[in-house]
This record gives structure tokens, sequence and C-alpha cells, in this order.
């Protein structure tokens, strides 16, 4: 970490190595949260290199306090809102119809065993079918493995909703997961 941090500070002096560095070691993450959202390649590919520029643009006013990666994935959340009007939507919507509950962390459970090939494969697939809003929950917190608070950051989204977000997507996910199973029984 203190290497980032060295990099972060030689970029905001306008060090476009020290940048060059940042962009390599965040590449695939960036990209990869992108895709998962938008679900085009190519789509994925611009809002990566369009994050990335706006990132070297407020890289000066970044303030050490947070974490890059968070503050990158803010980024990057904010472009896919922009392309994708009905994601803020929904997250809105979830926002609205959060429930004061606080849900428990069932990460252990949906990671716990291991899955087959098949089952990963169908699992894929069962979030790739989730809402969009669900879809960026649970691969910032599975996939990128942030936790509710970094979460909450990136998305600009209470707690207490990223909380109810990730807990009704893992039952989404699981229904989808019992279903295949009983089809494969």
């Amino acid at each position: 970490m203190t290497n980032e941090r060295q990099l972060i500070a030689r970029a905001q002096k306008g060090d476009t190595a020290a940048f060059e560095g940042l962009v390599n070691s965040h590449a695939q993450y960036v990209y990869n949260l992108a895709l998962r959202v938008v679900r085009d390649p190519y789509e994925a590919e611009d809002l990566s290199q369009e994050a990335f520029l706006r990132a070297w643009r407020s890289l000066p006013s970044f303030r050490l306090e947070a974490q890059f990666s968070t503050w990158l994935y803010r980024i990057v959340t904010n472009l896919c809102y922009n392309r994708l009007p009905r994601l803020k939507r929904e997250l809105d919507d979830l926002t609205l119809e959060e429930d004061a509950l606080d849900l428990p962390d069932n990460r252990q459970n949906m990671e716990s065993g291991l899955l087959s090939k098949e089952m990963k494969f169908h699992l894929h697939k069962a979030i790739d079918t989730l809402p969009q809003s669900y879809r960026l929950l649970i691969t910032l917190r599975h996939v990128q493995a942030m936790s509710y608070t970094e979460i909450a950051q990136a998305t600009g989204m209470p707690l207490g909703t990223v909380k109810t977000g990730i807990f009704r997507a893992r039952s989404l996910l699981r229904d989808a997961l019992q279903e295949y199973e009983v089809s494969n029984a």
C-alpha cells in the first residue's frame, strides 16, 4: 500500500509514469466492474478509459484519507449512472425501499464449499440476470471484495441500502441456484 501511496503522491505532481503504474494496478478491476454493469465489452472499455481520464484530471484533489480503489470505483459507478440512467433509478428505488433491518453478512454462506465449474457457470449466468443495481452491488462485494462501507462510499448509497441490496441479491442468487440444483437432481 505504501508503494501505491507513493505512486499517488508522484502522480498528483504530474508524474505520468506514476499514474501509469496506478492504471496498470487497477485497469482489470475497473474494466471488470464496468463490464459486469453494462455487459458490453466495447462500452466497458470506453468507460474504463473515461474513468482513468477523469481520475487523472481529478487526482490533484484526491485526499489520501480514502482508498484509491474506492475513489476510482466511485468514478466508474458515476459513469455507469450516466450511461445507464435506469441503474441510477434502480439504486434510488432501492434506497426508498430500504428496510430498517441490520441485515447479517452472509458472505461466508455464499462462499462456503467449492462450487463445481458447472455451478459457477450457472451462478455467473444468474448474476447476469440480476437487475443492474443488484449486479453492481454483488460485483463490488464478491468480485472486488469490497466491504459494505467501501461499497457505500463507491456508490454514494447509504450503508443500510447497500446491506439491503446485497441481501436481496443474494436471496435471488440462492433461489436461482436452488432451481439449478433441483433441475439437475
